[in-house]
């Protein structure tokens, strides 16, 4: 079976066939560096995080590009976001940019987001965007109007194929501080001339100013990518405007197909309510993963389908969690049986269990990367260990060996929620001490025939969610 996905740009889901055979060119827009983070970036850049994983997984050779934006995105008000954001710290522009540029990278590696092959600066394209405005003029697509330059819309009649919009239905003056510069209020600008107190400016054949948000993207994934590339990524909420132009500009420059493929996340809401700073509901990565795991926090995003809204909420995460303890609870089963057990080969039984569940994997994951099918299986897989383990007998090593394996290709190469054990996150070498502190005081208890002690240790560590399991060879714990 091959990997489909549903197009955004076909609205249908597809067979995906790269250009080229056995490599996978894929381009995701990355953040505005003016703020910190918050969880719909979390949201988009963990998904597109697995979709990349489960590529490598199925054997694709990817060159994954995540642009950085520097410059260019105005706010509905003609201002640049890291212009205001500078003013409002008393800082220079670039240090807004580096602080929440390494801010974001940070956050992206706490939460286990593998970083792109290559993370390109709008800033530092500049004379790649300035080519392609000049030769977009020379074909007709755009125009100069005192020292900006917009894009001729009417010049592409395909205009609005991705979002679904049509030229008669936009809004006059979006995204536009002056409107009589252009000659239909659906253009939009390639080229912004620099007003006095613009800090952020270029010199360009048409004076001195900077480029448009949508360009950015466009010769970005040109430069790296080629004029067709094979998966375009994103959030939805930035379909339109944002994609809308990346297509038309490109295509209407290059003759050819933009991507071929368009794969947008859905939006993310906070207790139902679209986050937003005037209303103070706006929850960052930093504080997020001050209440919870980054496993948790993965575990509640690949929950839903990366296509889907979600709403996150305590009770959701919570939720997440705990399906995540029931994993990680029989991964640190196995590894620590594993540790004590009996040389031998992986038994028939086992090993037909591992083929299926690994297969059934692949199978939800091929459709759509299909992350809740894919969680799925593991609980599923996390189920029949753990009654193999508690019922049926001491297993051999290479049994829990290729049980532990198979965790850490789909739980952890691909999921990215099963840590390797020598890379255990602080909380869980913490938890596992504690726990393994407790199993050596009661057994000092019960050897002294303190059996109320030692009961006691037990019970209140299974109002935890811990289970002790006394077997011959010593105690074991688990996640109840």
């Amino acid at each position: 079976m091959s990997i489909r996905i549903y197009n955004v740009l076909s609205r249908q889901k597809e067979a995906f066939v790269p250009l080229t055979e056995g490599k996978v060119n894929i381009y995701v827009c990355g953040p505005t560096v003016y703020d910190n983070s918050h969880i719909g970036h979390a949201k988009t850049y963990v998904s597109f995080d697995v979709i990349v994983r489960y590529l490598r997984f199925r054997g694709y050779d990817v060159l994954y590009v995540q642009n950085i934006t520097d410059v260019g995105h105005m706010l509905d008000t003609g201002e640049d976001r890291i212009l205001r954001k500078a003013r409002q710290t008393s800082a220079k522009p670039m240090q807004v940019v580096e602080t929440y540029t390494r801010g974001h990278f940070a956050d992206m590696d706490a939460l286990g987001v593998r970083r792109p092959d290559i993370s390109p600066r709008a800033s530092g394209h500049i004379p790649e965007q300035i080519a392609m405005i000049e030769q977009l003029i020379d074909k007709g697509h755009a125009y100069a109007s005192d020292g900006s330059v917009y894009f001729d819309v009417a010049s592409f009649p395909e205009y609005g194929k991705l979002s679904g919009r049509v030229i008669e239905e936009l809004e006059e003056g979006a995204r536009v501080a002056v409107r009589e510069e252009k000659r239909h209020p659906a253009d939009f600008a390639l080229w912004k001339k620099a007003e006095p107190q613009h800090i952020l400016r270029w010199s360009s054949p048409w004076g001195e100013g900077f480029p448009g948000w949508h360009i950015e993207c466009s010769a970005m994934a040109a430069k790296y990518l080629g004029e067709t590339f094979d998966i375009h990524g994103g959030g939805l909420e930035n379909i339109f405007p944002h994609n809308e132009c990346e297509v038309a500009q490109s295509e209407a420059l290059h003759d050819a197909p933009f991507a071929r493929y368009w794969a947008l996340t859905g939006s993310l809401t906070l207790e139902g309510v679209k986050m937003s700073k005037s209303l103070g509901n706006t929850l960052t990565i930093k504080d997020a993963l001050k209440r919870w795991r980054p496993e948790a926090i993965r575990t509640f995003i690949l929950s839903s389908h990366y296509g889907s809204p979600i709403d996150f909420s305590d009770e959701a995460v919570d939720a997440a969690y705990k399906g995540w303890q029931r994993i990680w609870g029989a991964v640190t089963l196995v590894r620590d049986q594993l540790r004590r057990a009996a040389p031998g080969e992986a038994g028939a039984e086992a090993t037909a269990m591992l083929d299926a569940a690994r297969a059934a994997f692949i199978e939800r994951m091929d459709d759509d990367f299909n992350t809740p099918g894919g969680l799925a299986v593991l609980q599923d897989l996390t189920r029949q260990v753990n009654t193999l383990i508690n019922e049926g007998g001491p297993q051999t090593q290479g049994t829990l060996a290729a049980i532990d394996a198979l965790y850490r290709e789909l739980g952890g190469d691909v999921l990215g929620i099963v840590p390797e054990q020598a890379e255990s996150t602080a909380d869980a070498a913490r938890e596992d001490g504690l726990v393994r502190l407790l199993i050596a005081l009661r057994a000092e208890a019960r050897a002294k025939k303190d059996w109320a002690t030692g009961d006691t240790i037990r019970d209140r560590l299974k109002e935890l969610g811990i289970v002790l399991e006394d077997r011959p060879d010593g105690t074991i714990w688990k996640l109840g």
